[in-house]
């Protein structure tokens, strides 16, 4: 329970249904807007939350994660980024936290399952559990959770599969819910802000040291300012003037340098992922169509798909993608089914 209209909505649903249900949110320390229930303000998620359980008249718990979020979150993504790559923090929160730490904490207690607000379905296929697109599709979350395993997805229900954002805040209105005019959380969580580059030099206590661009041929065309201040295609923000528009191709982090290009340069054809998480079967039989989606953002790409080994597979596409990134995910779908995911490397 965030405190949000998604959650809050999911937790009516759920009792809706005839289930008992328990409002539970987790703290992330630092990394939230307070480190215990009686340390956050007004509107922030603890208490917006524990408004929403008290309309609805269920208990409300908090869960201090602060230790496993700052491990598998923050630290994840401080070292992604410093090594050169850019990660997807999401993607590993819902691993180990949301669907981690708490459903062990649920299970422990005798519950049979999360329930959150995401946008996407579980289903089960010949006794296995399928992870599949929600009904809205642009609201659709699948691919921040193709890291889920099958333990995971037993224990999970989604119950806005198959409902529309709109839906949801009327719904939330006409309940008087607090949550129905609250504002989405966008981009990275425990970074408001946006400047992940000052967050890394504050948290983690060291600086980015600046170095040279070059661009594809070696040639040094300027200074960056550090690595953690570029990603590939990013375009704005360089502080050069070389008389064309130059975007980041790739980042070298023994080298310390920033390779630039243009823009009909950032396209590639195929790309190789590993920490690979299958979910709709326990290896790629073979070659496989699929569609690929290298960003969350992204409409998915017809693709090829084969396994070079037991952590890693290659997807060629059948038309180049734009700005492939190392350390983001790529997801692939059978459909409205994510056959499973992997880092791209």
């Amino acid at each position: 329970m965030s405190g949000g209209v998604d959650s809050s909505v999911a937790a009516y649903l759920t009792l809706k249904e005839g289930y008992d249900v328990i409002a539970t949110t987790i703290l992330t320390g630092s990394f939230s807007c307070g480190n215990d229930e009686d340390s956050c303000a007004d509107g922030c998620a603890v208490g917006d939350a524990r408004a929403v359980a008290e309309t609805l008249g269920i208990e409300h718990h908090t869960l201090d994660l602060s230790g496993p979020f700052k491990k598998h979150v923050v630290d994840y993504f401080i070292y992604y980024y410093v090594t050169g790559k850019t990660p997807n923090p999401c993607v590993e929160c819902n691993r180990h936290i949301k669907f981690g730490a708490l459903l062990d904490f649920a299970l422990e207690r005798g519950a049979t399952k999360i329930v959150t607000g995401h946008y996407a379905r579980v289903g089960n296929e010949n006794g296995r559990y399928l992870l599949q697109r929600a009904g809205d599709p642009k609201k659709d979350q699948s691919y921040v959770l193709w890291r889920l395993d099958q333990r995971q997805l037993s224990h999970i229900y989604f119950p806005l599969a198959d409902y529309r954002k709109q839906e949801v805040r009327e719904l939330a209105a006409s309940l008087g819910l607090p949550a129905a005019k609250k504002q989405e959380s966008q981009d990275i969580c425990f970074i408001p802000d946006r400047d992940y580059a000052s967050f890394i030099e504050k948290t983690a206590g060291q600086i980015s040291p600046p170095g040279d661009f070059i661009d594809t041929s070696g040639r040094v065309l300027g200074r960056h300012r550090g690595l953690i201040h570029y990603t590939t295609g990013q375009r704005k923000g360089l502080g050069l003037s070389l008389g064309e528009p130059v975007y980041v191709r790739s980042k070298d982090p023994e080298k310390n340098t920033v390779t630039l290009c243009r823009e009909s340069e950032l396209y590639t054809g195929r790309l190789v992922a590993r920490q690979i998480n299958l979910i709709a079967a326990d290896m790629l039989p073979g070659r496989v169509r699929a569609g690929a989606k290298t960003r969350y953002s992204q409409r998915e790409v017809p693709a090829v798909v084969w396994q070079t080994g037991e952590d890693e597979f290659v997807v060629e596409f059948d038309t180049p993608v734009r700005a492939v990134t190392p350390g983001q995910s790529v997801v692939l779908y059978d459909g409205d089914t994510v056959l499973g995911g992997g880092v791209i490397v």
